[in-house]
């Protein structure tokens, strides 16, 4: 490894301190969270937050997350309601981020695209908290990985996705393992009337419905006026892989890597990967974003994937999927 790319270091209790002072100074750290690594930067520093979207090279109209350490600091950056209080008790610490209208005025405009609205949520990883607790300022968090492109799930993965601190990049990577959710978190709109699902994720919609009811849809123009976006992971083109992806598949064609799905599905090979040889949506939805990285390059032309059912956290899986694809010619 070249001396130029960032430094992956345990999240003992000095780095943690190094890290967290490193935010507190507008510097960017990534680090692990149950879901994917987050490129971190404090969420009340603007120019550390424009750094962050420079780094990833994010457009300015997709927001941020806000991680915070707990229940508390939250209701201090948004304005509460009742669904979200419900929300917040069932699955905080956890991969829900709400939407909520702005409270705190020190949050950069820039966090949430210039929006009243900011993106919150508690991350449920030792790592994630012990660092929050350290820098005591809220953090915008993104996944830690050039736009548009997959999500890192293991600290090896920042490495190779993202300049190295001399250039934009982050100052370190704090390496808590691999991710054990693997996919973003569920994003909840609850600024307006009733709740709406704005991104599906490591909550199950049908988890959340259970808790305050249907999930209306986002329709088809999400965007609000001036193009921004009230959540990131909106854009027609997302979480993609640098080969073309060809979903549904039952086999891959020459030329294919392979990504399966179920029993009896083939995998295990360089060819072939099974997402979950068990039929596991968790297990699969953890094992997304590494093996299509695995696959990701010669001596394959393509992905092929197998068709992954549309429940729980399939719904997640597909919507990486389908975004990985990109919209329709025409």
């Amino acid at each position: 490894m070249s001396d130029d790319r960032t430094p992956i270091v345990a999240p003992d209790a000095d780095n943690i301190s190094a890290a967290a002072l490193r935010l507190r100074e507008g510097g960017l750290v990534a680090f692990p969270t149950e879901t994917v690594y987050g490129l971190g930067a404090d969420a009340t520093n603007d120019e550390a937050v424009a750094a962050v979207f420079q780094a990833k090279d994010r457009p300015r109209f997709n927001p941020l997350i806000v991680h915070v350490g707990d229940l508390g600091e939250a209701r201090a950056a948004v304005s509460f309601n009742p669904a979200a209080e419900t929300l917040a008790e069932a699955f905080w610490p956890g991969a829900l981020t709400m939407v909520l209208p702005r409270l705190d005025d020190r949050i950069a405009l820039l966090v949430s695209a210039g929006l009243d609205t900011v993106a919150v949520r508690v991350p449920n990883h030792p790592v994630a908290q012990a660092l929050l607790a350290e820098a005591g300022v809220p953090v915008a968090a993104p996944s830690a990985n050039k736009a548009g492109c997959i999500s890192p799930t293991a600290a090896g993965h920042v490495v190779f996705s993202l300049p190295g601190p001399g250039k934009g990049g982050p100052d370190m990577i704090l390496d808590g393992g691999p991710c054990h959710v693997g996919v973003e978190s569920t994003v909840i709109d609850l600024s307006g009337s009733s709740p709406v699902l704005l991104r599906p994720g490591g909550v199950a919609a049908e988890d959340i419905e259970a808790v305050v009811g249907p999930l209306a849809s986002p329709g088809k123009n999400v965007a609000t006026q001036g193009g921004a976006q009230k959540s990131p992971g909106m854009q027609e083109r997302h979480y993609a892989p640098n080969l073309p992806l060809r979903l549904e598949a039952e086999e891959p064609k020459p030329g294919e890597g392979f990504l399966a799905f179920g029993p009896g599905a083939p995998g295990g090979t360089e060819e072939a990967m099974n997402l979950s040889p068990t039929g596991d949506l968790e297990e699969a939805a953890a094992n997304l974003f590494a093996m299509m990285r695995a696959l990701d390059g010669p001596p394959f032309e393509a992905i092929a994937v197998m068709p992954v059912p549309d429940r729980g956290l399939g719904r997640a899986i597909n919507d990486r999927l389908r975004r990985g694809v990109g919209p329709a010619d025409g």
